[in-house]
């Protein structure tokens, strides 16, 4: 504790005085008049600035209004007349897939019919690692039941096991209707959702919808169902099979989904050093490599605190916990390439640094050179 406070608890216990009353407070029967004239059936609406004006004008003046709010808010009475919305606070979803088949995210776009108005609405269910279009479908509607045969039916051809799954999405109404909650409980797959009116949540889904739109071959409108279903089939096709992403080594979702990424950087590595062994003066920064493979995939990474910015004290203060621990409701999470980040102020090898002199805060600093030189040092002077 501090000295103050030990000084302060050794002096004996000061009974307190009761202050007494100002004389320029109301009296007691004064308050009551002021309860009686706002509790009136004449001003049980009005606000106090109201009701001050009012018996102004009348030529009667009982008290000021900041004092009839005070009368008011000791019995309790003065508070907003409508009940105001507290929206709950959401949390923002941070989400790791290190491998194909465990992060999807899935959504619902629509595409133009023949006339106005007129809609398709194609369901899309994507790997957010492997960006592989593990599953789609184009329908008349937006339902729940759809979205939640569609779900069923790609977690069975993808034969992924309880509690290995995140399906992440958007606040829409296929997305948080009962239907498809229940559907993910029963077969064992956690559910996540961006938050509201938030569409950087949902990244992935986004991208890929652009991509599709982006294309020189998308029309303006579709002429029928099956026009659409034809150019559904068609894009995806070549967007898993022949599509080469920037976001995964310039692999094609495919080759990443199902395991062929590694023989493919191998032979591209050949390619390239036999590119090199034949004209090694074109390559000034040396042996090109291929783009590296993803080791995983982020929906909202965590944001490392700097040297500068405040910390959380559960991780500085002594005797707490000494690293930041990442936590997610599935069990067995997160997994092995996931680890916790080291706070900023942890010196990654704190055995190499040497322990810093204690300053001399009572030796005589060098003289500064003059116009005639350096002052002599006189034996013995302190400072």
């Amino acid at each position: 504790m501090s000295r103050a406070t030990l000084y302060r608890r050794r002096l004996p216990q000061q009974k307190t005085v009761s202050r007494a009353a100002s004389p320029r407070a109301l009296s007691e029967e004064e308050r009551n008049n002021v309860r009686q004239e706002l509790y009136s059936d004449r001003f049980i609406d009005q606000s106090p600035y109201q009701v001050y004006a009012a018996l102004l004008d009348e030529g009667n003046y009982l008290c000021s209004v900041r004092t009839m709010y005070r009368i008011l808010a000791q019995n309790k009475t003065s508070r907003e007349r409508r009940d105001q919305l507290k929206r709950p606070n959401y949390r923002k979803p941070e989400l790791l897939a290190t491998g194909p088949n465990q992060v999807w995210s899935w959504d619902i776009t629509k595409l133009k019919g023949p006339e106005t108005w007129t809609y398709y609405y194609l369901y899309v269910i994507l790997d957010i690692f492997s960006r592989y279009t593990v599953g789609w479908m184009l329908a008349h509607r937006e339902q729940a039941n759809l979205a939640k045969k569609l779900i069923q039916e790609t977690i069975e051809k993808q034969k992924v096991v309880r509690d290995q799954l995140i399906i992440h999405s958007d606040r829409g109404p296929s997305m948080t209707s009962h239907s498809v909650a229940n559907l993910m409980g029963s077969l064992g797959v956690t559910k996540s959702h961006s938050r509201p009116h938030v569409s950087n949540d949902n990244p992935y889904s986004e991208s890929q919808f652009k991509t599709m739109k982006y294309q020189p071959e998308f029309p303006n409108r579709f002429g029928s169902y099956q026009d659409a279903l034809s150019h559904s089939r068609q894009f995806f096709g070549w967007y898993n099979n022949e599509h080469y992403h920037s976001g995964i080594g310039l692999m094609t979702p495919a080759s990443l989904h199902y395991g062929l990424a590694g023989g493919i950087i191998a032979s591209r590595t050949n390619t390239l050093d036999l590119a090199f062994a034949t004209n090694p003066e074109r390559f000034v920064n040396g042996v090109p490599r291929p783009a590296k493979l993803p080791t995983a995939a982020w929906i909202n990474p965590p944001v490392q605190l700097s040297a500068n910015e405040k910390r959380p004290p559960e991780i500085h203060c002594p005797g707490g916990p000494q690293e930041a621990s990442l936590t997610h409701p599935r069990s067995g999470y997160p997994l092995a390439g996931c680890v916790p980040a080291e706070p900023a102020s942890v010196s990654p090898n704190a055995t190499n640094l040497a322990d810093n002199e204690p300053l001399n805060t009572r030796a005589m600093p060098g003289k500064i050179p003059g116009v005639r030189g350096l002052a002599p040092d006189r034996a013995g002077f302190s400072h």
